[in-house]
């Protein structure tokens, strides 16, 4: 089966009275099945509710190529993350912290920090217990490093996000392999992996690395007797590899699943039949469809956001306006203030100088008289000759105050001159703000769409979209770019990954690894051994026995 098929039922009732069967709908790439099952011929649990997982029994080699139809692939995805989570796949501590990044952006979209605050992961399911539990960090330090990646993954919709984390996830060592438990010839205890891909026999401490691996395209036959397994390979210069397994029923699943990857094997490296072209037509269709509407959307956001930020900014200036207006009164009015003190100043310094202009007439006079008046004793003219000389420095001292007084009214009339002139500018000043023409309500007119996007003609309640060649093949173009960019990516994301590792490998209790993380970090060292590179060796050694 080249989809993945995975759903959920749930009976709140199931009473053993009568027979109870339901009918299983399946439809995959290359064919549609329809059967009955009858539930009393299962083990079901006697306990209400009974919960049913349909859960996908096929693996894809390309997650991106065969899961064609959106919900297969959400269905998939739901699979391969609880695997994920419940450890069944095992899975690198920095290589969960990125998977748990693009489960968040499929589940909550973009990330918003004004919605997105700490803490809002604390509920979520989102890393391995094994992982938590093997570095000294605290849930707040696990939800920083997620949401740094989250941010990153801004513009994805649910189905690219949940797409990415299957394109990561199919490249761990145990995505897809169901272990069965065997011995072989001489008795030794062994695990059977039964994959995509072909056969691995495992080491039962090791799971991650298979002792060597049979391809499907270099198995000639399969078969079993009774508990024995036979694997013939097609170049019989090879021994035929026998195994054992415990039960009869364990030997018909294996051979079920042999068989149904066998054949799938084979159909993938053939031409896709006329229904499955059909799919990918549709599924391709469906997809220039969404990518044309989220960009549809993108722009109306765009516009809504630049007409706000429009707004806003009228707003602000029209603020300014009023503040700088309200400052113009008041400058006017401090002028006005400031004139009028000024006026009441110089005037009061006029009069001032007015009587003292007054005064120093009469000392003058004084002097006049007393000079004109006959002093005959000597003791009468020094005397008189005194106050004479009193009186003429008392009338320098009143001509002096009487100029400098005169100077000073002088300067105050100046001042309040330039007073009224500044009143006469401030009220200019005003009279232009209040004449200046005001600003409209800004209504932005939608920009006209670029003449090589498809046009969408809006009819009642119903909305049809017309598609052109040229779309088809610039978006199979896209296609082909997208493939190019992500292997270009995919050494960035190698890197982030290890700057994440080294980043949290101080934190890390080495007491706390499982043989599991050990054996991962063998094979990083020693250059990433897997079940992609063990599938290989036969054809890179050269043919010889195998020897298990």
């Amino acid at each position: 089966m080249a989809g993945a098929i995975a759903s959920r039922m749930s009976f709140s009732s199931l009473k053993r009275k009568q027979p109870k069967t339901f009918t299983v709908r399946i439809v995959t790439m290359d064919a549609e099945m329809e059967f009955n099952c009858e539930v009393l011929d299962h083990d079901v649990s006697k306990e209400e509710p009974v919960t049913f997982h349909f859960l996908a029994k096929f693996y894809p080699e390309n997650a991106e190529e065969e899961l064609v139809q959106e919900i297969t692939q959400h269905l998939f995805f739901l699979q391969v993350k609880k695997q994920i989570l419940d450890e069944k796949i095992y899975c690198p501590p920095e290589a969960s912290v990125l998977l748990a990044s693009y489960a968040v952006q499929a589940k909550y979209g973009d990330y918003d920090p004004t919605v997105h605050k700490r803490g809002f992961l604390a509920q979520e399911e989102l890393l391995p217990k094994r992982v938590i539990n093997l570095y000294q960090m605290t849930p707040e330090m696990w939800e920083e490093r997620i949401t740094a990646w989250y941010a990153e993954h801004r513009g994805r919709a649910r189905d690219e996000a949940e797409m990415e984390y299957l394109k990561i996830a199919q490249d761990l060592e145990m995505y897809g392999v169901n272990y069965f438990a065997i011995r072989n010839k001489k008795g030794t205890e062994l695990l059977l992996g039964v994959d995509a891909l072909g056969l691995h026999i495992y080491d039962p401490e090791n799971r991650l690395t298979p002792k060597i691996s049979f391809p499907w395209n270099e198995i000639r036959n399969i078969s079993y007797s009774d508990k024995e397994f036979t694997i013939k390979p097609l170049d019989k210069k090879i021994d035929v590899f026998k195994f054992n397994s415990s039960k009869l029923r364990v030997n018909k699943l294996i051979l079920q699943l042999c068989i149904g990857n066998h054949d799938l094997f084979m159909r993938r490296r053939k031409a896709d039949s006329l229904e499955v072209q059909q799919m990918k037509a549709q599924a391709r269709e469906e997809k220039a469809r969404k990518q044309m509407e989220r960009q549809r959307l993108a722009r109306e956001k765009q516009m809504r956001e630049e007409a706000e930020r429009t707004r806003d900014e009228l707003e602000r200036r029209l603020l300014q306006l009023k503040e700088e207006a309200t400052m113009a009164n008041e400058a006017l009015m401090r002028s006005e203030e400031t004139a009028d003190l000024l006026a009441e100043k110089a005037q009061i310094t006029e009069e001032e100088a007015k009587l003292l202009a007054q005064k120093a007439a009469e000392a003058e006079q004084e002097m006049q008289r007393i000079k004109a008046t006959a002093i005959r004793t000597e003791e009468e003219k020094r005397l008189m000759e005194q106050k004479v000389l009193e009186a003429e420095v008392l009338a320098l001292k009143m001509a002096e105050e009487s100029e400098r007084r005169a100077k000073e009214a002088d300067q105050l009339k100046q001042d309040l001159q330039e007073a009224r002139e500044a009143e006469r500018r401030a009220k200019q000043k005003l009279l232009e703000i209040a004449t200046k023409p005001t600003y409209p309500p800004m209504n932005p007119i939608p920009a006209p769409l670029p003449p090589d996007i498809p046009s969408f003609n809006l009819i009642g309640d119903s909305l049809s979209f017309d598609f052109k060649d040229t779309d088809m093949k610039r978006l199979s173009m896209e296609i082909e770019k997208e493939k190019v960019e992500y292997m270009e990516k995919s050494k960035h994301l190698q890197e982030q990954l290890n700057e994440l590792k080294t980043e949290i490998e101080a934190l890390k209790l080495k007491e706390r690894e499982t043989s599991l993380d050990i054996l991962h970090n063998e094979n990083s060292d020693r250059g990433g051994s897997s079940k992609h590179n063990t599938i290989k060796k036969p054809q890179a050694q050269g043919r010889r026995p195998i020897c298990i």
